[in-house]
């Protein structure tokens, strides 16, 4: 299953992210994105529904039952939702590409606050995503990395 960008920025390892859960991949493997400036439309990075959906995150399920979450920033759950506009609704299916949550992140700013946006495949071994386009800047939409079913 093909995973795309939800959003436009330079395409890093997630072990090199400034948060310990995502590094180490304990919430899964994935990808970390240092997004572009100036506002953006975070879009879905696959088909599927919609499972939980915050101003600051969101987890999808595909019909095939695998998981991704997309994480906008790191300790931003603190901002109670302040600079994220969401534009998708709770339990919904989607399809990749589908707009999901507006953000500016050259707004999101605050002490131990980074942009840094975690894509990341749910329940899958750590170290199990390959991302060919690591160093790359990807706009939303490009293919990132694939999960296998």
């Amino acid at each position: 299953m093909q995973v795309v960008s939800p959003c436009p920025g330079r395409v890093f390892p997630i072990t090199e992210v400034s948060d310990p859960v995502f590094a180490q991949e304990l919430v899964g493997p994935g990808i970390a994105i240092e997004p572009a400036p100036g506002h953006s439309t975070v879009v879905a990075p696959v088909d599927g529904t919609i499972l939980k959906l915050h101003p600051h995150a969101f987890a999808m399920v595909t019909a095939d039952g695998i998981g991704v979450l997309v994480h906008l920033g790191i300790n931003t759950v603190g901002l109670n939702g302040a600079g994220f506009e969401v534009l998708a609704t709770e339990k919904s299916t989607v399809s990749a590409g589908d707009p999901m949550v507006a953000w500016n992140p050259s707004e999101i700013t605050g002490d131990g606050i980074s942009t840094t946006v975690m894509v990341v495949a749910l329940d899958r071994p750590a170290g199990s995503v390959e991302c060919p386009v690591l160093g790359a800047t990807v706009a939303p939409g490009d293919a990132l990395f694939l999960i296998d079913g």
